[in-house]
């Protein structure tokens, strides 16, 4: 069985919206629905949802407050739990991760809680072609 999925918070905003994505990233949710397995979602998608309304980058149809509790609320989509032992591991990544902290967070959420993460950043994919890390291409 394939490892869960956490999405990054492109790839729930392109889910969310029902944008184009990868036909693998598409096979890979399809494959987690049919064996029952909840896709993540990380709570710093959160944070960033709201940075990126309120820095005008997006704009949603409701306040991100709103898009991210039906975010969560979609069948099969659960709350990735925070650990503070991962946000530890955030700081001590092996190689070179990506500098953005958040990303640093998704990364050592993924690694702490056995995920694959799905995304579309270039740096975290590059981290995962380097062995450390899990990912689906969205």
């Amino acid at each position: 069985m394939a490892l869960p999925i956490l999405l990054d918070t492109c790839a729930a905003i392109w889910i969310a919206n029902g944008d184009r994505i990868a036909p693998e990233a598409l096979e890979r949710l399809a494959d987690a629905r049919e064996a029952g397995q909840s896709i993540y979602v990380c709570p710093m998608t959160a944070w960033e949802i709201g940075q990126l309304v309120a820095s005008r980058k997006i704009a949603l149809a409701q306040s991100p407050t709103a898009w991210f509790r039906a975010l969560v609320a979609l069948p099969g989509v659960a709350l990735a739990a925070m650990p503070p032992e991962a946000l530890i591991e955030s700081s001590f990544l092996p190689d070179e991760p990506p500098r953005d902290p958040v990303d640093r967070i998704m990364i050592a959420m993924a690694r702490h809680h056995g995920y694959q993460l799905m995304t579309r950043d270039r740096l975290i994919l590059g981290f995962a072609a380097r062995g450390h890390l899990q990912a689906i291409a969205c």
